[in-house]
């Protein structure tokens, strides 16, 4: 039986894939055309995988063409001198697996070009592949029985930076010769970093030729595709609900799909003749969200690199205005690449899907700072459980209440918190104290909407019921009004009649507020909290932080 897999590259034989017969038919329709290719996406999206099957089938159907793969991975740390040398041996031995592979007989001549040529830089390279073509063409009597070198080079980043300009630089010069043997005809450049972020000199285009090739994550019918392989072959079903939040929830993203699939199809102990149902994907959904897989760490780690990195993903996520997609900007390059953010449809920033968004919050979740102890009042001693109802149900408005009158109860000390942006310290608060109460009584929170502009939802899920809080920071009347009519479709969208607005005021002069409303027959139920910027100064009234009366 085939399975999901999240380890390295995919086989048809062994794994369930996704064809992206339209991707494959683009990228060879460029092949056939002598384009020089690149693409540069985040690890874990099946680049290797894809430009694998590429060469494949383009052997397959086109026996003109003769493909070699390179892999630069394990050329990263040494010096151009080396890695040069090293290059000329991976290629003249792909070019023997090649001739093997193809049952062509290697003439006395190409023999000895292989075991003596040697690449010593980016000039004798350039050479090397002009004698090369020379001598597998040798035979041949036109341009139309003659074979066609393709050359995909994996893991690109690893190039020294010190041969960097220089190999492009050649691979300019092949692609704009006339020659009629152009060797290599077409190229693939496959990579984490853009080529503007290597470092070569600015001041010149080595590489400008380049067609830029992009490989999208699993669309919604792809993700549909996948899955459908394991049912048919098991004939276990998704339900539709379940393949729809698959993709929802990871934005397609290859690795993720994959990894929620293996653990409903292998780790669940779900008996095959039972169908796959939303039950089974929320708890599949929570453990993702709690686990750390490879491309979990590699998102964690990577957005501790810089400490400008917080405060930009909490703009994206918390302003109406969003935050410009501009490759130009450092920070947004760097989120890009890391493939933490996407540009949207209207070329603003987006964090990819709603699992990297969670993970983001709890990677920045405030560390124990003494704040916890007052989550609840003293007077009582029973903490969480005031926000129960006699039933053992979850009371979200006297949580949020108890939220609000928490906030109050610190006041300045907020500004505590270690290495937190002051702006977003009241969102990362919410996040901590939601998600504690709700392990606490065996519920389950995630996010539930894509992660689009100035708005972060909140959906618990406990005892079979749902409750959505949607959180922003104040930025008017109408944004506040805008927030409410958002909330009322999203609640018809998951057919629930309750939510929670809450919005935090970082103005100087805060206006608190609670109010409930109905809208269209949904109960709304919203809060401004006031979240204090500085210390009040000893001389000066401080703003009061007390709990308004409900309107």
């Amino acid at each position: 039986m085939k399975k999901f897999w999240t380890q390295g590259r995919v086989y048809p034989a062994k794994h369930y894939v996704v064809s992206r017969a339209d991707e494959l038919a683009d990228f060879i329709t460029r092949v056939k055309e002598g384009r020089y290719i690149v693409l540069f996406a985040p690890r874990q999206t099946g680049k290797t995988t894809f430009f694998r099957w590429a060469l494949e089938k383009l052997e397959q159907a086109e026996p003109r063409y003769f493909p070699i793969h390179l892999d630069f991975q394990v050329f990263v740390d040494i010096e151009p001198a080396p890695f040069y040398r090293y290059l000329g041996e991976d290629i003249c031995r792909a070019i023997e697996k090649g001739c093997q592979r193809r049952g062509l007989v290697i003439s006395d001549a190409l023999t000895r070009f292989l075991e003596d040529s040697q690449i010593t830089d980016h000039v004798s390279m350039r050479g090397f592949f002009r004698e090369f073509g020379e001598l597998l063409n040798l035979e041949k009597d036109n341009l139309e029985e003659a074979l066609r070198v393709v050359i995909i080079i994996d893991e690109f980043d690893g190039i020294p930076p010190g041969a960097v300009r220089g190999f492009l630089h050649s691979l300019r010069q092949i692609y704009l010769s006339d020659e009629g043997f152009r060797c290599p005809y077409s190229i693939g450049i496959v990579g984490v970093k853009n080529l503007t972020q290597l470092n070569y000199d600015r001041t010149i285009s080595p590489f400008n030729i380049q067609d830029e090739f992009a490989l999208p994550n699993f669309t919604l019918a792809q993700v549909e595709e996948l899955l459908g392989q394991y049912a048919a072959e098991v004939g276990q079903p998704f339900a539709s609900a379940v393949i729809e939040n698959v993709h929802r929830q990871t934005a397609g993203q290859p690795m993720l799909v994959n990894r929620l699939a293996q653990i409903l199809t292998e780790e669940m102990d779900i008996p095959k003749t039972t169908p796959i149902d939303m039950q089974h994907f929320s708890k599949a959904h929570w453990r993702v969200l709690r686990e750390r897989n490879v491309n979990i760490q590699h998102l964690t780690t990577n957005v501790r690199r810089d400490a400008r990195f917080e405060s930009r993903l909490m703009q994206i996520a918390s302003y109406d205005e969003g935050v410009e997609f501009d490759w130009d900007d450092n920070i947004i390059s760097e989120l890009a690449t890391y493939g933490v953010i996407v540009a949207g449809e209207d070329g603003i920033c987006e964090v990819a899907n709603p699992i990297y968004l969670y993970r983001i919050l709890r990677t920045f979740k405030p560390p124990r700072n003494g704040l916890e102890e007052e989550y609840y009042p003293q007077d009582t001693g029973n903490g969480y459980r005031d926000c129960l109802t006699p039933e053992g149900q979850i009371d979200m408005a006297e949580l949020l209440n108890n939220f609000r009158d928490f906030i109050a109860r610190v006041g300045f000390r907020i500004l505590h918190v270690p290495q937190k942006p002051k702006e977003y310290v009241g969102q990362h608060l919410l996040f901590a104290y939601l998600e504690q109460v709700v392990r606490q009584v065996q519920g389950v929170m995630h996010l539930e909407v894509q992660t689009g502009r100035g708005r972060i939802d909140l959906l618990v899920n406990h005892r079979n019921r749902k409750y959505i809080v949607e959180t922003k920071i104040w930025q008017g009347e109408k944004s506040y009004r805008d927030g409410i009519a958002q909330l009322a479709a999203y609640l018809k969208l998951e057919q629930v009649t309750e939510g929670y607005y809450v919005i935090f005021d970082h103005r100087a002069k805060p206006q608190p507020r609670v109010k409930t409303e109905t809208l269209e027959g949904l109960t709304i139920r919203s809060y401004v909290i006031p979240v204090m910027q500085e210390r009040p100064s000893a001389s000066v009234g401080a703003v009061s932080n007390s709990a308004p009366q409900e309107t």
